[in-house]
């Protein structure tokens, strides 16, 4: 399943932050849409970056708050260090709104619970971020790895070669995934 807007705006914008991409980031819901035929509509607004930040985010913290929107069921829980935590999903035809709350929940509950510093919706985004930044070390926690995120560290290695060190934590049953940036450097003109 693709990632709501709802997400994107509430979670992957912030977690762009952890990479030095904080100011003047901003998605903008105008019209909302649904499946099958969307016709939603959004304004993102974003500065051009010239480097990407290398990050030594592992301290995954408590979790302090847990929200939802209801439009199409997704919700965040956001810990002490800044962690956000995410889970969606769309509700079957003929679904109570609570039973699809209760799924989502449970849903956010697993994330929470499998631990690390992205949840499993933003862990290649983590990756491609680690590896895009200067030639630095960045390091991360992440809970268990998805097929997707393997799939996307083999083409990463493929095309950056850039190979990650994982490192079982075995005390918080977490991964701990480092590498050192390719120094990619964006070298776009401002438009006038």
């Amino acid at each position: 399943m693709d990632i709501s807007v709802d997400t994107i705006r509430t979670v992957t914008l912030s977690n762009f932050k952890h990479f030095g991409l904080d100011t003047d980031v901003e998605l903008r819901i105008t019209k909302r849409g649904s499946p099958p035929l969307g016709g939603g509509e959004v304004r993102f607004i974003c500065p051009t970056v010239r480097v990407v930040k290398p990050i030594q985010f592992v301290d995954q913290g408590r979790i302090k708050r847990i929200r939802g929107i209801a439009i199409v069921e997704s919700a965040r829980a956001e810990s002490t260090t800044g962690v956000l935590m995410s889970a969606e999903l769309m509700g079957e035809k003929g679904e109570s709104p609570e039973d699809i709350g209760a799924r989502c929940a449970k849903q956010l509950l697993g994330e929470v619970e499998k631990g690390g510093c992205f949840d499993s919706m933003h862990q290649w985004m983590a990756f491609l971020f680690m590896v895009l930044s200067t030639e630095d070390v960045s390091k991360t926690r992440i809970g268990r790895l998805t097929q997707f995120s393997i799939q996307f560290l083999r083409d990463l290695q493929e095309f950056f070669n850039v190979t990650f060190k994982i490192k079982p934590d075995d005390e918080t049953n977490t991964l701990l995934m480092t590498c050192v940036g390719v120094g990619y450097l964006n070298v776009n003109k401002k438009l006038i």
